[in-house]
Order: structure tokens, then C-alpha cells, then sequence
């Protein structure tokens, strides 16, 4: 059952297209489904986190964590009646602008960007919904609905200030409506991805090596479900151990979150979805004392993962990869694929090379990034 203040698919605001829909499918399932089916959907495969896609299989890539953030959205969503296609949708896209290597290569091509209007994943996720995926035979993109399109945009909150190019570009056509609040769904797909990164970031480090179960036992929320898992399952092998303990701090977060957000409906009141875009302030987040304890967590898992030696030269690697391609193709576009020449013959001056130069980079995965360096420059 949808609550009051839920994206109902009756009172979508419909597509920029307008198409006939499905018989048997909410124009939200619809939205979900062609973003399962997109390239840039399935080149999540080799796209990673914080580790390098070939440093190991059961490190997290940019699929399996949207898929996990899918999972824990639709959760969340189901509990507090918001509608659960549409939350899944905006999960599933939210990552699909990453550029190789995860924020390494998205600071370093925002960095070769910035006197071509930026980078930014959100906006760059956007750009491939509605314009860099080409498969249809009546338009460019995906013909998302406004819902699911200013989900993308803004799940993190309202965008104000320097646009990046690719959202501004797309905005002043089709108005998202950026200095409001996102619909509910939106919020839930948000606060999911936190929820998410937050869990498997404590996986992969301790697998990594990178920190032992003993040192993040001191950490808020993590310690006390360590001393549960103890309690009741004394002699447990480590690994068991550490599932168990791991679920629960996954457990505790959701949790929270049903909590908190049910107080703030409550406050709100909410009638409607616009009524929840209008409110001025999220009404999706974590309770102010947990989100304390994990600022806690954030801060070890920035020193002793994001900052770990391995990890930093790593970065300093994948950085002159991108820093390496971007001049190259900047200098000599001929070197794009036959696909690109097209849009590169469009181009009228620098910065809409530029753009298309970074568009092909950042659609790029780890291993078609290494590779093609390797191919071209060595």
C-alpha cells in the first residue's frame, strides 16, 4: 500500500518523449527495467569502489554495490510506503556516471575538466540517461520520467551554485526542478547507498587486511555487535564471526532509519510527494546520534582504508592513467572509436571536445582503462 505521500505512477509528470505505455508495467517499473538493460548498467561490472576491479573477485564493484543498495532501498521504501519501483530505479542508476576507478578517476578528470565545465558522477549519470545511451529508434537516452531523472539529480539533496555542464545542459531544457528537495524515493535510494558503503567498506578493509576484527571492535556500533555475536555464539569460527557481527551493524543502521524517518513524516506531515520536496529539509536520514557514531566510523575506515599506503599508490597509478588518456584523445580525437566520430565531428570547438573526450573516459571500466593505456601510451 502506497501512503499519501508517495510517487504514485497516475500522477507522474510523464517523459520528455511522449510514448505509449505498458499494458502490464508502472511507468516506474519501466524506468527500473531499461536501466537493468543499459550499457552503462551492465559496465558497472568492472567498476570498482575503492579497490581496483582486478585486485580481487569479492572486493565490491559499482554493480554488486547498486544492486545491494537496490535491495536495501526497496526495504526501506516498502516499510515507510513510499513506491518501491521508483526507489529501485534512482538505486540502481545512482552509481552510473562513475568513471573508472572509482573517486580516484572522478577527481582526477574533474581536475583535467574544470575549464570545460566539470565533472560530477551525479550529472554524468544524468548525461547517460538521457542522452549517451543510443538504442532507441525515437530519441537519445533512456526516456526516464521526471521522477526518476530528478531522483538522479538530486538524491543527495537540493543543487544550487556553478552547475556542472552536464546538468545545467539538461536542465535548462527539461526543468528538474533542482532547488527543491527530491520526492521521498529519491531519499530512501540516498540514504541506502550510505547504508550500503558504510556495511561492505568494513567487509572489504578487514579482507584486504587492511584492519582486524580487534581494532574495529572499538569502534561505535561495530563493538557492540561483536560482543552479541560472542555472547551467543561463543567459539565461532572468524569468518562466521564476522558475517554475524557485520549483518547486525547492518541491521542497526536500517533500523535507525525507519525510526528517524518515521518521526520526521510525523513532523512534516506530508500530504502529498511535492509536500515532502517542499518541506525544506530531508525527511530521510539517520537519528543525529547515529549518524555521531558513524562519523566515527567514516574517520577510521578514511585513515586506515582511503588513506592505507596500498590504496594511496594505487591511486597515484590509475591518476596518470586518466591524466595520460584525457591530452591524448583531447589532441588527436581520431584515436576514439569509429562510434565517437560522429559526435566529434559535431563539435564546434574545444570544450565540446573536451566533453566528449570525457564522456568516452568516464564510461570507460578499470580494465578498458588500464588496457587502452597500456595500448597507447605504455
Amino acid at each position: 500500500m502506497l501512503s499519501s505521500y508517495a510517487c504514485t505512477p497516475a500522477k507522474t509528470r510523464g517523459r520528455l518523449y511522449r510514448e505509449a505505455e505498458s499494458a502490464f508495467r508502472s511507468p516506474f517499473q519501466r524506468d527500473r527495467d531499461r536501466i537493468i538493460h543499459s550499457s552503462a548498467f551492465r559496465r558497472l561490472k568492472h567498476k570498482t569502489q575503492v579497490f581496483v576491479e582486478h585486485e580481487g573477485d569479492y572486493y565490491r564493484t559499482r554493480l554488486t554495490h547498486s544492486i545491494e543498495v537496490a535491495q536495501v532501498a526497496r526495504t526501506i521504501a516498502g516499510a515507510l510506503g513510499f513506491n518501491e519501483y521508483l526507489t529501485e530505479a534512482v538505486a540502481l542508476a545512482h552509481d552510473l556516471g562513475h568513471t573508472p576507478f572509482g573517486h580516484t578517476g572522478e577527481d582526477a578528470l574533474n581536475a583535467l575538466m574544470k575549464p570545460y565545465g566539470g565533472f560530477d558522477h551525479n550529472a554524468q549519470a544524468l548525461k547517460i540517461v538521457t542522452s549517451l545511451e543510443r538504442h532507441y529508434a525515437e530519441w537519445d537516452g533512456l526516456n526516464l520520467t521526471w521522477e526518476a531523472l530528478e531522483g538522479i539529480a538530486k538524491h543527495n539533496g537540493p543543487v544550487a551554485g556553478d552547475l556542472p555542464f552536464a546538468l545545467a545542459d539538461y536542465n535548462a531544457r527539461h526543468d528538474l526542478e533542482l532547488h527543491t528537495h527530491a520526492s521521498g524515493e529519491a531519499q530512501v535510494a540516498a540514504i541506502a547507498d550510505d547504508i550500503a558503503y558504510n556495511n561492505h567498506d568494513l567487509h572489504d578493509g578487514l579482507r584486504a587486511g587492511l584492519f582486524s576484527v580487534d581494532e574495529i571492535r572499538a569502534l561505535p556500533i561495530v563493538g557492540p555487535a561483536f560482543a552479541e555475536v560472542d555472547a551467543r555464539y561463543p567459539g565461532l569460527d572468524q569468518n562466521r564471526r564476522r558475517h554475524e557481527a557485520l549483518r547486525r551493524v547492518f541491521g542497526t543502521m536500517v533500523e535507525d532509519v525507519l525510526i528517524a524517518a518515521r518521526r520526521r513524516l510525523q513532523e512534516v506531515n506530508p500530504g502529498s510527494a511535492a509536500d515532502i520536496r517542499m518541506a525544506g529539509r530531508p525527511v530521510i536520514g539517520f537519528s543525529d546520534h547515529l549518524f555521531g557514531d558513524l562519523k566515527q566510523i567514516r574517520a577510521f575506515l578514511f585513515k586506515r582504508m582511503y588513506r592505507a599506503p596500498s590504496v594511496l599508490e594505487m591511486r597515484a597509478q590509475v591518476t596518470k592513467v586518466i591524466e595520460g588518456l584525457f591530452p591524448l584523445f583531447l589532441a588527436d580525437p581520431e584515436l576514439l572509436p569509429e562510434e565517437w566520430r560522429e559526435d566529434v565531428a559535431k563539435a564546434t570547438n574545444e570544450s565540446d571536445l573536451a566533453r566528449i573526450v570525457g564522456d568516452y573516459i568516464a564510461g570507460m571500466t578499470d580494465r578498458f582503462a588500464l588496457e587502452t593505456h597500456a595500448r597507447l601510451i605504455g
